[in-house]
């Protein structure tokens, strides 16, 4: 049981860093990637659907993606929603395909993305407090004698310092790829 308190705390901190990697894709670095249209909703009949659910999108080259919707009637609508998610993209329409041109990034743009990969890594690092003190309390319910309790406490710090320092690695490597020319 006082075990799977460890366990289950680090798997929990390993999901949050895998959410946060999940972000980080979402932010485009100059190369185009189906990703950063992950959260691309459209209003297709009144609903708002998911890009990646109305259509492929592909990579045929390396500044360029190819959205082919499954209904063509779609494609204004898909249009619209790449444009008002103010990706920085400029959707062109060839009356079957989407195909979006990947601009350079300028160098204001590129300290812009910056601060919003800061600010993903922050919510990570507070997303892994979050779990520190969720299993702190775990632990505390358990009624353990003192010691062990703040040796449970003391793992706990540690595992919370180990996934911090990877948000921060993690950070860095982002930061670096963006800033990168």
């Amino acid at each position: 049981m006082n075990t799977d308190i460890i366990m289950e705390t680090e798997e929990m901190m390993k999901k949050s860093i895998e959410a946060l990697e999940k972000k980080f894709q979402t932010v485009r670095a100059g190369r185009a990637n189906p990703a950063s249209l992950d959260g691309v909703m459209v209003n297709y009949y009144g609903s708002m659907t998911p890009l990646k659910q109305l259509a492929t999108i592909s990579v045929p080259e390396a500044r360029q993606l190819l959205i082919k919707p499954y209904d063509k009637g779609a494609l204004s609508a898909i249009e619209k929603a790449i444009f008002e998610a103010n990706l920085g993209y400029t959707p062109g329409n060839d009356g079957e395909n989407i195909r979006i041109v990947i601009p350079d990034l300028t160098e204001e743009r590129r300290k812009e993305l910056v601060k919003q990969v800061k600010s993903m890594a922050e919510e990570g690092k507070v997303s892994i407090r979050n779990i520190r003190r969720e299993a702190m309390e775990d632990v505390e319910k358990l009624k353990l004698p003192e010691d062990e309790e703040k040796g449970k406490d003391k793992q706990i710090q540690d595992l919370v310092n180990k996934y911090n320092k990877i948000v921060e690695d993690k950070l860095k490597e982002k930061e670096t790829e963006l800033l990168t020319v």
